[in-house]
């Protein structure tokens, strides 16, 4: 088997790549809703991979692999990837995880944090409503994050939040040290959460990137009390392509709050850091980011070894990343928690592929599938009207 071809075509607003073969099986992988503008960049490594055999995945990635880059640069490398595999289980008439060395688990965990119901402000009563109506949602999710300091609205919202001027523009740009005000405002958020969350449902933070290490040791030894799942990306995080290992380490050695970070990450050298120095409690790689499904794998892996936990990120991933989520989290070691739900995607998406189960999550889980390859195809027809102009030929 042969690659003849590579496209890429921004459906809705995520980046699907197709990857052709001369057997007549096409595999897919998606990236991030977040960047339509990655299409060139998918295309620059087109005439790395032709004529190579897309089912010896990893001597496809050996040729791409370290071109790649932090967020937002891996994404082209990491949706490549996913193609790959869809191609090697379809062919192999196997789904992806068995590839993968099979699963330990039949279903597994995912977390929420994109509700389909807006906040209404950044107060503690929102922040306690948002979760609340999130808790009550089917799905009945078991894990509820949110975003909050600087991974939110509120440097615009609380007046002397921080000691600097709030910025707008780009992700995520603000970034100091926060005022007592700032911090207690935090707090007030936090403890109202939990409070109609309980112990039923387990309650984690986004917080940065942004922090400084005073703010984040002070809010981490602070909210101790609440028992939260984790606080992430305190000091680096979305977008930063950096890892600052020592900093995090300062935090986490003087907490019982799990810290987190490492969705920006690209690769898994740039995890040894964070692993051997123990400077945090759980990362949560992007599949569609660090270099794709076996790349994460291997970091999981590594990090169990040091005692590290795992809680992938992927809340814009869209439906062909969810089906690399669950294929890839079913077969990943003990220290696996819960994978960020792809969720909020335009009701149309759910029209124009097959695959997945009808209702996808119940009480907080994903039943693992067992069709060939990612499991989840393209209806071509139904899918052809909301191509762009210009990828008409992307299903041909």
């Amino acid at each position: 088997m042969k690659i003849t071809d590579l496209k890429c075509a921004v459906i809705g607003q995520n980046p699907v790549v197709r990857i052709v073969t001369d057997e007549g099986i096409s595999g897919y992988g998606e990236a991030e809703a977040s960047k339509p503008y990655l299409k060139p960049h998918v295309m620059f490594y087109r005439d790395l991979i032709l004529g190579k055999d897309p089912t010896d995945v990893e001597r496809v990635m050996l040729g791409i692999r370290r071109m790649g880059g932090f967020k937002p640069w891996g994404s082209a490398v990491s949706a490549i990837e996913m193609a790959l595999w869809d191609i090697a289980g379809k062919a192999a008439g196997v789904p992806v995880y068995k590839l993968l060395g099979g699963k330990i688990r039949d279903k597994v965990r995912v977390y929420n944090t994109a509700a389909p119901f807006p906040m209404k402000d950044s107060s503690p009563e929102a922040y306690a409503d948002n979760v609340l109506q999130t808790k009550n949602m089917e799905e009945g999710f078991t894990i509820i994050k949110r975003g909050i300091g600087f991974h939110s609205q509120m440097p615009h919202d609380v007046p002397d939040f921080f000691y600097g001027d709030a910025a707008t523009g780009g992700a995520h740009p603000n970034r100091g040290l926060m005022t007592e005000k700032g911090l207690k405002h935090i707090i007030a958020c936090a403890e109202a959460m939990k409070e109609v969350l309980g112990d039923e449902v387990g309650l984690a933070l986004d917080c940065g990137p942004g922090m400084m290490v005073p703010d984040a040791l002070r809010l981490a030894k602070a909210v101790e009390p609440l028992n939260l799942m984790w606080l992430e990306d305190m000091i680096t995080g979305d977008y930063t392509p950096y890892v600052m290992a020592d900093l995090y380490r300062q935090v986490t050695e003087n907490t019982s709050t799990p810290i987190h970070t490492g969705e920006q990450i690209y690769l898994r050298q740039h995890f040894k850091e964070l692993f051997e120095k123990q400077a945090v409690n759980i990362v949560g790689p992007d599949p569609a980011d660090v270099g794709g499904i076996a790349e994460l794998k291997w970091i999981a892996e590594y990090a169990d070894l040091h005692g590290i936990l795992m809680a992938p990120h992927g809340v814009i991933d869209g439906l062909i990343g969810l089906a690399a989520h669950v294929q890839m989290a079913a077969t990943l070691p003990q220290n696996y928690i819960a994978f960020e739900y792809p969720g909020n995607n335009p009701d149309w998406w759910y029209d124009i592929v097959t695959g997945l189960p009808d209702p996808i999550v119940k009480d907080g889980f994903v039943e693992v599938w067992d069709t060939p390859g990612l499991g989840v195809d393209f209806i071509e027809e139904a899918a052809r009207p909301y191509l762009p102009e210009g990828d008409e030929d992307f299903f041909e």
